[in-house]
């Protein structure tokens, strides 16, 4: 059973009030480098990348920078980072494209974003939300889960997902979601090990009351 839209509301403010600091954890100080950021999360941890980024971002400011460094100089810079060719090979043509049709500059809607190499919805949202202050959720495997597992929602894949959360949630509130989401689903509503007990919302979760409480 779904949450009611009360109890909806109810858990935002609970866990609003208990992730104050609710951010992004991913290292950094413009758009540029939450973009390269984000596409380098992709199946690796915020950890890992801001390790990445820390070196990665002082060799480049712009994407002119990037093509600068070329295939082999980047694809070594990120290769702790999964699947690091292939991410390689996609930020090299993302830069070619923002420096010949963008003017260097990210773009600042999700239709333009989605267009590079590498950027899904989930990292167009993401930046368009943290970088040019447009209310977006970007449902990544964290969002997912807390919120299908709570019963906010109840989809089988992500953009179902999203759909609903914006249909369920205020507009005004959307970046905030997706942020309060995923501390809870990093420090508490982990994927194998849930920390119930410890949990602040869970006399509203629907997976506390039907296989924790049994």
């Amino acid at each position: 059973m779904l949450l009611t839209d009360q109890e909806v509301k109810e858990v935002l403010d609970i866990l609003d009030k208990t992730y104050p600091d609710a951010r992004p954890e991913l290292d950094h100080t413009n758009a540029f480098e939450m973009l390269l950021a984000t596409i380098l999360s992709a199946q690796c941890t915020d950890v890992r990348v801001n390790i990445i980024t820390k070196d990665l971002f002082k060799l480049v400011k712009n994407p002119q920078d990037v093509l600068d460094l070329g295939f082999d100089r980047l694809s070594d810079l990120i290769r702790t980072c999964g699947f690091f060719n292939t991410k390689a090979k996609n930020i090299l043509k993302t830069c070619r494209i923002l420096v010949d049709q963008f003017d260097s500059q990210v773009p600042d809607n999700i239709e333009d974003l989605m267009t590079l190499p590498g950027v899904g919805r989930k990292t167009a949202n993401v930046v368009v939300s943290t970088c040019f202050g447009q209310p977006a959720i970007a449902v990544d495997t964290h969002v997912f889960r807390v919120t299908n597992r709570i019963g906010l929602v109840d989809e089988d894949n992500v953009e179902d997902t999203e759909i609903r959360l914006m249909e369920r949630i205020d507009r005004d509130f959307w970046t905030k979601a997706h942020h309060i989401f995923i501390f809870h689903g990093r420090r508490t509503c982990k994927a194998r090990n849930p920390q119930c007990q410890q949990c602040t919302i869970r006399s509203y979760c629907k997976y506390y009351k039907e296989v924790i409480e049994k």
